[in-house]
C-alpha cells in the first residue's frame, strides 16, 4: 500500500514537471507571436531577430518602425499580460488554498471590487474636479487610484476578521463578499452621476485592457508582482499543511497565522496592481489554478509555478483574441475572460455534489 502510494506521488510529480516545461515552452512561443499580433503583422522569425537584436546591442536592427512597434508597444504590451496573467492565477491559487475550497477567488476579499471603485472615483470625481490641477486627471492617477483602493479595502478586511492576533478566514470571507458589494453599490452611484465620457472611460476600465501597456508602468508594477511569484515556494508547504486543517497544520510546525497573514498581504499587492494596470479582469483566479488541480494534484510546490504559467499563457491568448475578433478595433479583454470563464464555473459548480455548492 505504501509502495503504491509512492509511486502514485513520484507519478504525479513527473507529470508536473512534464507540464511545467511544455507550459514555459508554449508561454514562450506564444509571447514572440503575441508580440507580432496587431494593426501592423510583423513575422515570429523578425520578431525573435528583433528581441535577440536588442539583447547583444545590434543596433542596425533595432531601426525601421517593426523594431519600433515591437520594442515600444508590443513588448511591454505582452509582458504586462504575463505579469497580470501569473498574478491573478496564482493570487486565485493562495486563495483556494487558504479557504480550502476551489471555488475561492480574489475578488471574494474585495481587493478587486475595492481597486475598481477608487478607479471608478478617479475617473468620474477626479475628472470633475482636479483635472485643471494635477496633470492629466483622471489618467495620471489612475493606476494610483486603483492600487490604493485596493490596499485600503484589504486593510479594512484584515481589521475585520482579526482578533487577539489571529485572522478567521469564513470572516474573512463573508466581510469580503459584504466589502464587495458595497463597493459595486458605490461604483454604479458614479457611474450613475457620470457624463458620456466618462461613462464610456468607467465601461472600458471596468471590462479590462492592456492597451495601455508602457515601459513606464511596468516598471511599477512588476516590482509588486514579481515578490508574489518568488515568494510561492515559501508558501508552497504551509498551504499543503492547510489542506489538513489549521489546528492539524499547526501541530505540524507550519506557522499557521504567518502563512495567512503573508499570503493575504501578497494577494493584496498582487491583484491591486493587476487592477491598476489592466482594469478588472475576471475568472483568471478561478480557472486557471483548478485546471492545473485536476492535471497535477493539489500539491502546491508544483500547483503556483505551473498557475503562474498558466494565468500568463490565458491572459496573453485572450489578449491576441480582443485584438484580433473585432480589428481594427480593440475587444475589452475581460470580455473574453469571461466568456471562457463563465461557463467554465457553472460546470465547476453542477460538478461538485451534482450541484450543490459544498463550501
Amino acid at each position: 500500500m505504501a509502495a503504491s502510494l509512492s509511486g502514485l506521488i513520484a507519478g504525479r510529480r513527473r507529470i508536473g514537471l512534464y507540464v511545467l516545461g511544455g507550459l514555459a515552452l508554449a508561454c514562450l512561443l506564444l509571447a514572440v507571436v503575441a508580440i507580432g499580433q496587431g494593426a501592423i503583422g510583423i513575422p515570429p522569425g523578425r520578431v525573435t531577430e528583433i528581441l535577440w537584436a536588442r539583447l547583444t546591442g545590434d543596433g542596425a536592427l533595432l531601426e525601421g518602425r517593426d523594431a519600433l512597434v515591437v520594442l515600444n508597444i508590443r513588448l511591454p504590451r505582452v509582458l504586462l499580460g504575463l505579469l497580470v496573467g501569473a498574478g491573478l492565477a496564482v493570487s486565485g491559487a493562495l486563495m483556494q488554498g487558504l479557504f480550502r475550497n476551489p471555488l475561492a477567488d480574489p475578488g471574494l476579499v474585495g481587493v478587486s471590487a475595492g481597486a475598481g471603485l477608487a478607479a471608478a472615483a478617479t475617473i468620474v470625481l477626479g475628472d470633475r474636479f482636479l483635472a485643471g490641477t494635477l496633470m492629466k486627471l483622471p489618467f495620471a492617477m489612475l493606476p494610483f487610484g486603483a492600487f490604493c483602493g485596493g490596499l485600503i479595502s484589504t486593510l479594512v478586511l484584515y481589521l475585520i476578521a482579526t482578533r487577539d492576533g489571529r485572522t478567521s478566514v469564513a470572516t474573512m470571507l463573508l466581510a469580503g463578499v459584504a466589502l464587495g458589494a458595497l463597493s459595486g453599490a458605490l461604483t454604479g452611484l458614479l457611474a450613475f452621476v457620470s457624463d458620456d465620457r466618462q461613462l464610456r472611460d468607467l465601461t472600458f476600465w471596468s471590462l479590462g485592457s492592456l492597451g495601455g501597456a508602457s515601459w513606464s508602468k511596468l516598471s511599477i508594477v512588476a516590482p509588486i508582482i514579481l515578490p508574489l511569484l518568488l515568494t510561492m515556494p515559501l508558501l508552497a508547504r504551509g498551504l499543503n499543511g492547510l489542506m489538513l486543517g489549521e489546528a492539524e497544520a499547526y501541530h505540524l510546525g507550519i506557522p499557521v497565522q504567518r502563512i495567512k497573514a503573508l499570503a493575504i498581504l501578497l494577494v493584496a499587492l498582487a491583484v491591486g496592481a493587476s487592477v491598476a494596470a489592466a482594469g478588472l479582469i475576471g475568472f483568471v483566479g478561478i480557472v486557471v489554478p483548478h485546471l492545473i488541480r485536476l492535471s497535477v494534484g493539489p500539491d502546491h510546490r508544483l500547483l503556483l509555478p505551473l498557475s503562474a504559467l498558466g494565468g500568463a499563457i490565458l491572459l496573453v491568448a485572450a489578449d491576441i483574441v480582443a485584438r484580433l475578433i473585432v480589428a481594427p478595433a480593440e475587444l475589452p479583454i475581460g470580455i473574453v475572460t469571461a466568456a471562457i470563464g463563465a461557463p467554465f464555473f457553472l460546470w465547476l459548480l453542477l460538478r461538485r455534489a451534482g450541484g450543490a455548492l459544498d463550501v
